[in-house]
């Protein structure tokens, strides 16, 4: 298990509440995996931690894991308590309440896509009224219109916490219009004392964060630098890198970056064209996405495409980033979008779709020049309602919306940005010279140091709200309760 390296904690302290979290492993390296282990590393001074970690076929499966000395060493944090309960799937009754029996939490945290979680929502009266345990919710909703059916989920939360501004715009919309009250964390000047109703949820904006000590900026004479550029630049005779790293599926539009890098390419003077390249890190084929290569020979023959498919370490995966001049991430849906903040944080410059949590990392602001905020009237920016951003990124308009949907997610808007939009990214920040892109690409980390889009700052917001709700229990709440449905307002917002 790689761990980031941490400023020593003292860890004397009185005794700390316990976490029980769901989602994945926070050993995995997906992003809910990835952001897991921040909050947990950068939080096990103020809390005791357990998790129902899931995978698909996971090989620890039926073992409980006490990883405590592993994260007090790594930590500095001497009194550190983490377990590990590993689990095929996404938990079940039973080892919840096994677990809530031997450990007993104070709450319960959820982190990941609600669907694949119903029957924790189901329990929630007995939670609640059986073991009065709230339950905590990190929500990666990415897209509209508003989920109606997510209201009974939202409104079984205590706290609801959004990764991004129009996730956390998202359950306020849908609680308030589902009846339920809404305490707006954000909003609340007097915090002391606070007497909450059985029905208001707690909701607040925690972005997503990284380790900045771990991504930043390397000195060309870096020996990982030095390698991956070798490697990669002058191996292939590569003096642009574009970079994209994502996992090969669908949503992520991995096809549609090779035809945005080919239409790019097509543009340069013919004696420029081999001096450009695309970097992939992810897996070539995914029974989710498509057969790359195929792609690449087929649609793009004449291109330098370079795969990665080996897992790095953060310092190799900061090398790679730190060697490139520009990172693309154009998902048609996107909560958050870890790869653009880690591109951030290494100081290179972004193209992002605008669309979920990627709106956020353009730094999009309004007329005052103030952050955009979301609201019932303002859902999104997809429509470049503003257009002022930060330097440090392209951002590229969708072209095309799809309202998609299934059994699971009756529907939600597949935001496509076109492959020829993000050639003529690309093509920007090729034509831009290069101590300009990289002035750029640092006040982009500088945006996300100052802005708090790091796991320090993620952490340490997370914590300060749920000891606010620990500190401020509510009302019993009823044994049952009806969800009541209210008309929506979606053609007074104009979104449909």
């Amino acid at each position: 298990m790689e761990l980031p390296k941490l400023q020593p904690i003292n860890g004397n302290q009185t005794k700390k509440p316990k976490i029980l979290l769901l989602g994945d492993d926070f050993r995995l390296p997906s992003g809910i995996g990835t952001v897991s282990k921040e909050i947990i590393l950068n939080s096990v001074k103020d809390f005791d931690w357990i998790q129902i970690g899931g995978a698909v076929n996971h090989p620890d499966a039926g073992k409980m894991l006490d990883i405590s000395n592993d994260i007090q060493k790594e930590t500095g944090v001497q009194d550190a308590s983490v377990k590990l309960v590993p689990y095929n799937g996404y938990g079940d009754r039973n080892v919840l309440f096994a677990l809530i029996h031997a450990e007993k939490p104070d709450a319960i945290l959820h982190f990941t896509d609600p669907r694949y979680w119903t029957w924790l929502y189901e329990l929630e009266h007995e939670i609640k009224t059986t073991y009065n345990i709230p339950i905590m919710y990190y929500s990666i909703w990415d897209d509209l219109p508003y989920p109606m059916w997510n209201a009974p989920f939202y409104g079984s939360c205590d706290l609801i916490m959004g990764i991004s501004k129009q996730s956390d715009n998202i359950h306020r919309e849908v609680l308030e219009q589902n009846g339920f009250g809404v305490y707006n964390y954000d909003d609340g000047d007097n915090k002391e004392n606070t007497k909450l109703e059985w029905n208001e949820i707690i909701t607040g904006y925690v972005p997503h964060g990284l380790n900045h000590n771990m991504y930043k900026p390397i000195s060309s004479a870096d020996e990982l630098y030095k390698k991956y550029y070798s490697d990669i630049k002058e191996k292939n005779n590569i003096k642009f890198l574009v970079f994209w790293n994502n996992r090969n599926i669908r949503r992520k539009q991995p096809g549609d970056v090779i035809l945005s890098f080919k239409r790019f390419r097509e543009q340069l003077p013919k004696d420029q064209q081999d001096s450009v390249g695309l970097l992939m890190h992810t897996s070539i084929v995914d029974n989710n996405g498509t057969d790359l290569r195929a792609v690449w020979k087929n649609v793009a023959p004449d291109c330098k495409i370079i795969f990665s498919e080996n897992k790095l370490s953060v310092p190799e995966l900061n090398a790679m980033y730190n060697i490139s001049d520009v990172v693309v991430n154009i998902a048609s849906n996107e909560g958050w979008g870890l790869s653009s903040t880690e591109a951030l944080l290494s100081g290179t410059p972004i193209i992002n779709n605008v669309t979920g949590g990627l709106q956020d990392q353009c730094g999009f602001v309004d007329d005052n020049d103030n952050w955009i905020r979301f609201d019932g009237k303002f859902s999104t920016n997809h429509t470049g309602k503003y257009r002022k951003h930060g330097k440090w990124a392209i951002p590229v308009f969708p072209s095309n919306r799809s309202l998609q949907g299934s059994p699971q997610t009756p529907y939600i808007f597949d935001d496509r940005a076109s492959f020829e939009d993000v050639a003529n990214a690309i093509y920007r920040w090729w034509n831009t010279p290069v101590d300009e892109r990289e002035d750029c690409g640092l006040e982009g980390r500088t945006f996300c140091l100052e802005k708090g889009l790091t796991s320090e700052n993620m952490s340490s917001r997370m914590v300060e709200m749920i000891k606010f709700l620990i500190n401020n229990p509510k009302e019993k709440r009823p044994k049952y309760t009806v969800t009541k449905i209210k008309s929506n307002r979606y053609q007074e917002m104009g979104i449909v």
